[in-house]
């Protein structure tokens, strides 16, 4: 059916894309990623072929900012150790030091302010936070005020600041083990790292020690590198961190909303029409 074929719906990174598959489907005109991050695409290999691809950033923004505000406030009222504590067979009463950081007044610092890392600056506004980004280019001064977002052109200096960090980048060779130790070491000894972007943004080695020696308070994760990690990583054995299987868009609206969105670009495609929201190589 190979000559048929002329759109691929991506689920969750499936069927894979190689130069295989593409030389077998000779009149394949559009590929429909359910998703925003395209990394798992070789896209200037797609393209050599006259092949469109489209993302759905409408459909998940909302869903994985909604996860990364989870994430924070998780992290932040140790609700996971606290549930723990609640279910076990001994539980008595609660420990009067099993003590949560405040929210509210505190800092959050978003690295990559796109359109689910404004929508987060959306949510943090509402939870009276201060927040600082750093994108590569900077917003527009209107955006900024409305949810009083400071803009921080080094990373350095956010990472100073920030009582909560909240990795919103796509995973490209520039952002690929973004947070190390050297950045981990500028954070505050109080901060917590929140990631929901790609695992491979995180050198997770150098996090693990920063949470077991302190370096910072806390880490919540809702990506790790590889998905699942194995089970005995000295991650998973931590109580100061939060892991959680890629549940940024796992949501029943988001994920019909997805489908929406790749049918739309689909469409589009064979019918000669501009892509929604078109991924052109870098």
């Amino acid at each position: 059916v190979g000559k048929r074929v002329q759109a691929i719906y991506l689920w969750w990174h499936k069927p894979v894309i190689d130069k295989e598959l593409l030389q077998s489907l000779p009149n394949l005109k559009v590929i429909a990623n359910s998703g925003v991050g395209m990394d798992h695409l070789d896209l200037k290999l797609v393209a050599s072929f006259g092949v469109k691809m489209a993302n759905a950033p409408r459909a998940v923004s909302s869903a994985t900012a909604d996860t990364g505000m989870a994430l924070l406030l998780a992290s932040a009222r140790r609700l996971v150790e606290v549930h723990n504590i609640s279910i076990s067979p001994n539980m008595d009463y609660c420990e009067a030091d099993i003590l949560g950081v405040k929210v509210a007044g505190a800092t959050l610092g978003i690295i990559g302010m796109g359109n689910i890392g404004y929508k987060i600056a959306v949510r943090a506004k509402a939870f009276e936070m201060n927040i600082l980004y750093h994108n590569r280019t900077r917003r527009k001064v209107q955006e900024e005020q409305a949810v009083g977002a400071t803009y921080c052109k080094k990373i350095d200096s956010l990472l100073q600041q920030a009582d909560f960090v909240m990795l919103v980048v796509s995973l490209t060779p520039q952002t690929h083990k973004l947070i190390g130790k050297r950045e981990l070491e500028l954070m505050k000894p109080t901060a917590t790292l929140i990631n929901i972007s790609r695992g491979a943004v995180v050198d997770q080695e150098a996090l693990l020690a920063a949470l077991q020696t302190g370096v910072i308070r806390a880490a919540a994760l809702d990506v790790t590198s590889p998905e699942p990690l194995p089970r005995d990583h000295a991650l998973l054995k931590l109580k100061n961190i939060i892991i959680t299987p890629h549940l940024g868009i796992k949501t029943d609206k988001a994920t019909y909303m997805i489908t929406e969105e790749a049918v739309e670009n689909i469409l589009a495609a064979l019918n000669g029409l501009p892509l929604l929201s078109e991924v052109l190589p870098s």
